[in-house]
């Protein structure tokens, strides 16, 4: 709770993955990827509940077991073409009122209960309806094209870009899927967090913004785990 506004934590967890099966309930330093999220909500000063949304009883049960409500999503809003919406949507309708949705997916593990408050904070200083995380993008998208048929690369670039070090471009930023707080009333008239307006960027570390969606992402969040305390 911020003065009196209520914050609900919504974590979504699908049981099925294909690019890297059961992922959300694989051991990360000795954890289920899951409770690394679960306990960085738990651990906010400024979350009032942390509820989990799933269709796998597994993930549920690990869930309960680390402290979070949860909620047995039907399985018609658990297939592949589902979105994350679908699920918020059913977890609001489901549970207490809260004034603002706080989504944290499981697959940012790295994300800390500090910055959950951070960006809870920076909602109010900003009297905003709606904060998404982001980090700064690996690579300039100026240095990115699509390709033709044939893979030719003629005009690729733009003129004003071959004789441009990379270091004098501009910032950009991507998101990093890791926080998105909205105004819950805001949130189901738009039917997404990027609400129109009143909305502003928390900025994250590159560290704490990995996001596993696949074996090798997995891989790189044990890295950056064992090797800086991220």
């Amino acid at each position: 709770m911020l003065g009196k506004k209520t914050f609900l934590a919504i974590i979504p967890a699908r049981g099925g993955s294909k690019r890297l099966p059961r992922k959300n309930v694989l051991p990360l330093a000795g954890k289920p990827l899951i409770a690394w999220t679960i306990e960085s909500a738990l651990n906010s000063k400024l979350v009032d509940n942390v509820l989990v949304t799933s269709d796998d009883d597994e993930i549920l049960k690990i869930s309960d077991s680390f402290g979070a409500a949860t909620l047995k999503r039907p399985a018609s809003l658990a297939q592949d073409t589902s979105t994350s919406f679908d699920a918020i949507k059913h977890a609001i309708e489901n549970t207490e009122k809260f004034d603002y949705i706080v989504l944290l997916q499981p697959t940012s593990p790295l994300r800390s209960s500090q910055q959950i408050d951070e960006a809870i904070q920076l909602l109010e200083s900003k009297s905003a309806d709606a904060i998404v995380s982001v980090t700064e993008t690996e690579h300039s998208p100026l240095w990115a094209n699509t390709l033709p048929e044939d893979d030719s690369m003629t005009g690729f670039l733009s003129d004003n870009l071959l004789n441009t070090r990379s270091q004098d471009l501009e910032t950009y930023y991507r998101l990093n899927g890791a926080i998105y707080i909205c105004k819950a009333n805001k949130l189901l008239e738009a039917s997404s967090f990027f609400i129109k307006e009143n909305i502003y960027a928390y900025k994250m570390s590159q560290a704490s913004s990995v996001d596993i969606d696949t074996e090798l992402d997995f891989k790189w969040a044990v890295f950056l785990y064992e090797n800086q305390g991220a």
